[in-house]
């Protein structure tokens, strides 16, 4: 189980963080490489999932949508500096 959950956490880091890098540079003005980054980190997100030896994706993609929504929520408190409010 530690396991499973180790990589639902990587998995998570790695789609958030990517999907923030080229949010960076297209948004705000970062250089190309900060996209190209992004896009190397949301690949390897698709890459580390397929690590659960759990043998249904779609439960896994179900469980791993849970872990996103709070590593989403905790990444705008911490990187964006934006305190959770009562809608999220």
């Amino acid at each position: 189980m530690f396991y499973a959950i180790v990589l639902f956490i990587l998995a998570g880091l790695a789609e958030i963080g990517g999907g923030y890098l080229i949010w960076l540079w297209l948004r705000d003005g970062k250089p190309y490489y900060w996209g190209i980054g992004g896009g190397i980190a949301l690949a390897l997100y698709g890459v580390i999932a397929t690590f659960q030896s759990f043998p249904s994706f779609g439960r896994v993609y179900a469980a791993y949508g849970g872990v996103f929504i709070v590593l989403s929520v905790l990444w705008g408190w911490g990187v964006d500096k934006k305190a959770p409010d009562l809608y999220d």
